[in-house]
């Protein structure tokens, strides 16, 4: 009797040592859905991204901001007659499945848009006191929902330094952490299961100084109050906020954030070990999701960061930032898109 007593004991405690090992991945007895991290690998509906591949757990993105890009100033009108921002968003979306097929686990989708290669372009989902404008949501729900049917992640950024001097243009401090509050409340009302939080792209970028209050959005102090928002009021999204092309992240903004996103536009191939080291050690997913690289140069860009175990995101400036915007998948850069393929196919493992 004594020795069942002891083996019912010691059942026990190895179960609930079990599930509690697993609490990370179930939730109420069920797989955990959606997009969430463990350590510092991502996870997808339960299962490690890339499993047994070289970017195992590491999110491989694609920057495309201006998919949902509309300019209220007129000017993409008079440069391209037929421009439409719902046809502009149809022409992605209809790619989505072929850029999945060669490896893409997430998108930077941008709420403000990038460069599009040209001054003065209107285009943001907010109005100037920081609500959100019905039309432009509805598109971005469009992306984030053909993206969720093929397990993708959206990485929604908030904001773009050129955002500023128009009627739309968020009018200060206030307005700022509106734009944030709202936006973080749409997507928990949505129950958006793929989506991260971008807070500002490049935070410390000098466009910024042209905003009301632009030199508190700039500084590291406003970009926690902004994640400490973010996260009170949708406690389970994922929130982070992006350095400057040099691959670098204020150590602040580390600890608060959940993941750590930097940009490589300006960092050398060489340097990507050296810049990446020094983020491991916050034991948090490391993001590039931005690196301006192609052809061979972008290829050898990808694998640098995978081998030291960041995920890297690529920007086409030309093709898919650019107006007017082309999506061709895999044939934006196809030196790429195979690397991509390469680094996310079970069973391959890079080399230095």
């Amino acid at each position: 009797m004594r020795k069942k007593i002891v083996f019912y004991r010691l059942f026990f405690c190895i179960m609930m040592l079990y599930m509690c090992s697993g609490c990370s991945v179930m939730n109420n007895g069920k797989k955990k859905r959606g997009i969430f991290i463990r350590g510092d690998k991502w996870y997808y509906d339960g299962a490690v991204i890339n499993k047994g591949a070289a970017a195992e757990g590491l999110l491989m993105n694609v920057r495309m901001v201006n998919t949902v890009f509309e300019d209220r100033s007129q000017q993409a009108l008079e440069m391209e007659e037929k421009f439409d921002p719902e046809a502009n968003a149809d022409a992605f979306i209809s790619l989505i499945p072929e850029y999945v097929a060669y490896g893409v686990n997430a998108f930077t989708i941008s709420l403000q848009g990038g460069d599009p290669g040209y001054e003065g372009a209107i285009n943001s989902a907010f109005n100037a006191d920081g609500t959100l404008r019905k039309n432009y949501l509805e598109r971005v729900e469009r992306v984030v929902r053909a993206c969720e049917k093929q397990d993708v992640v959206v990485n929604l950024s908030c904001f773009y330094q050129r955002q500023y001097s128009h009627f739309s243009a968020l009018s200060g401090k206030e307005s700022i952490k509106n734009a944030i509050r709202n936006t973080v409340k749409w997507i928990a009302e949505k129950k958006f299961s793929n989506v991260i939080l971008e807070i500002s792209n490049e935070y410390q970028h000098e466009g910024y100084k042209n905003w009301h209050d632009g030199d508190w959005l700039m500084s590291e102090k406003g970009q926690l109050e902004l994640i400490r928002l973010a996260k009170l009021h949708n406690p389970g999204l994922l929130v982070s906020t992006s350095g400057l092309g040099n691959g670098e992240l204020h150590d602040s903004l580390i600890e608060a954030a959940d993941f750590i996103l930097i940009h490589f536009n300006i960092t050398p191939i060489d340097n990507y070990s050296s810049k990446i080291g020094k983020l491991k050690k916050y034991g948090k997913p490391v993001v590039c999701n931005e690196d301006d690289k192609k052809g061979a140069s972008g290829a050898m860009a990808l694998k640098k960061a995978v081998i030291n175990g960041c995920g890297w995101g690529y920007m086409n400036y030309r093709t898919n930032q650019s107006f007017p915007f082309v999506f061709k998948g895999s044939s934006d850069d196809i030196e790429v898109y195979r690397m991509f393929s390469r680094a996310t196919t079970p069973g391959n493992h890079f080399t230095e």
